[in-house]
C-alpha cells in the first residue's frame, strides 16, 4: 500500500512608516527656496504632557489622515519625531498626534519648508461624526477611553491580558470586518487598530464558518472604507496578486507589509476547491488579510502556509480562501458587500497597496 503523506498545514496567524526621501541639495547656509523642503528633517514635538500613540502628517486639504508614522512605539512627552517628506510633497502639511487617552492635538497648514520643528500642545477630544440620516450616535463601548468617531469611543488594549495574538482583517461593509476564524477563535476580547491609529473594539458575537475558516466581525466606529470583491473576469492561474497584512507583529515594524506573487494553483491543500495556492509570501500574522488583484479588488483571504520545518523540500507554499467562497459566506451572514470588474491596465503594486492600506486592520486577540 502506498505510504500516506502526512502534510502538516500550519494555520499561521498570518498576522502603517513614512519612507523618507532625501531632501534636494542646496548651497550651505542658503534658505530653502520657495516651495522647496529644507535640507534637514522637520521635527514634530509632543508637548501635550502625555505619550502619543499615533502621529499623522498629510498634505493640507487631504480628507484622511493616512498611516500612523510611529512605527517604533509611542512618542513620549517632549520627544520629537523627525519627518522628511519627499520634495514632491510640497510645503503645507496638517499634523495630528493621538494620545493614549484618545485625545488629539492637531496643527493645520504648517509650512514645513521654513519651520525647523512643529510643536503640538493642546489636546482635545475629536468631534463626533454625525450618524447617517441624523440618527443619534451609538453608545460607547463600556470601559472605552475618551475620543470617538461616530459616537463610538476608542478602546484601550489590555496590557494585563494573559495571552495576546494578532492577525489581519479588512473592511467589507460599513463597520464589518472579514478575517479568518482561527484569528479570533477563543478570544475574550478583540480589538482592531485602524489605519489612522485608533483602537476599536469588536462587538460580539462574531459570525463564523469553520469549514472555510472565515469570520465576520462587527466593529463600530468607521474602521475604514470597504474593499470591493472582484466580480469578473474569472481568476486564472498565473495572475499577479498582492497580499497585504501584519505579519510577525512585535518583531517587525508596526506598519502593514505588502508582498507580490502569483496564483499558482486553483485548488488548495488536498485539492480544496475553496482555496487558491499562491506564491505571495505570507507569515504568521498575515491570516485574514486581503489578497488583491492588480486592480485593487479582493480575490481571496489569506489563510495559511505550509510549515517548511515539518514538510521537507517545501518553501513558500501559501493559501488563500477564494473570493467567491468568501462572498458566499457574506451572503449567508446577511452582510452586504461591493463588487467591481477588473478590466483595463493593471495598477502598480504600490497603488494596490495604497488601496488596501485604507481598509486593512491589525486585529488583537486578548485572552
Amino acid at each position: 500500500m502506498p505510504q500516506t503523506l502526512r502534510v502538516a498545514l500550519a494555520l499561521a496567524w498570518l498576522l502603517p512608516v513614512l519612507a523618507p526621501s532625501p531632501a534636494p541639495a542646496q548651497a550651505p547656509g542658503a534658505p530653502p527656496a520657495q516651495g522647496q523642503a529644507q535640507e534637514g528633517p522637520v521635527r514634530i514635538i509632543n508637548r501635550t504632557g502625555q505619550p502619543a500613540t499615533a502621529l499623522h502628517a498629510v498634505r493640507s486639504g487631504r480628507t484622511d489622515w493616512g498611516s500612523n508614522l510611529l512605527n517604533r512605539g509611542p512618542l513620549p512627552n517632549n520627544a520629537g519625531f523627525p519627518m522628511r517628506p519627499s520634495a514632491s510633497a510640497g510645503c503645507r502639511f496638517d499634523v495630528r498626534l493621538v494620545l493614549a487617552d484618545g485625545r488629539e492635538a492637531v496643527s493645520r497648514d504648517q509650512d514645513i519648508c521654513t519651520l525647523p520643528q512643529i510643536e503640538l500642545y493642546t489636546a482635545t477630544a475629536p468631534a463626533p461624526a454625525s450618524s447617517p440620516g441624523g440618527a443619534p450616535p451609538r453608545a460607547a463601548t463600556p470601559g472605552a477611553i475618551p475620543g470617538s468617531i461616530g459616537g463610538v469611543a476608542q478602546a484601550r488594549p489590555n496590557t494585563q491580558a494573559r495571552r495576546v495574538s494578532t492577525g489581519t482583517g479588512f473592511v467589507v461593509a460599513p463597520d464589518r470586518v472579514l478575517t479568518n476564524q482561527h484569528v479570533v477563535d477563543g478570544c475574550d476580547r478583540i480589538l482592531a487598530r485602524t489605519p489612522d491609529g485608533r483602537w476599536l473594539a469588536a462587538v460580539p458575537p462574531a459570525q463564523v464558518d469553520r469549514a472555510l475558516d472565515l469570520s465576520i466581525l462587527t466593529i463600530p466606529g468607521n474602521p475604514g472604507p470597504a474593499l470591493a470583491f472582484r466580480a469578473s473576469p474569472v481568476v486564472r492561474r498565473g495572475e499577479s496578486v498582492v497580499a497585504y497584512g501584519f505579519p510577525l507583529s512585535g518583531l517587525l515594524s508596526t506598519d502593514p507589509k505588502l508582498t507580490r506573487g502569483e496564483i499558482n494553483a486553483l485548488g488548495g491543500i488536498r485539492n480544496d476547491q475553496n482555496n487558491f495556492q499562491i506564491s505571495a509570501e505570507v507569515q504568521p500574522g498575515n491570516s485574514g488579510g486581503p489578497l488583491l488583484d492588480m486592480q485593487g479588488h479582493v480575490v481571496g483571504v489569506v489563510v495559511a502556509k505550509l510549515d517548511s520545518r515539518r514538510v521537507q523540500n517545501v518553501d513558500n507554499v501559501n493559501f488563500a480562501v477564494k473570493g467567491e467562497a468568501a462572498q458566499a459566506f457574506l451572503r449567508r451572514a446577511g452582510v452586504p458587500f461591493g463588487t467591481a470588474q477588473s478590466r483595463g491596465a493593471d495598477r502598480s503594486a504600490a497603488d494596490v497597496g495604497d488601496i488596501a492600506n485604507l481598509s486593512t486592520l491589525l486585529l488583537r486577540c486578548e485572552r
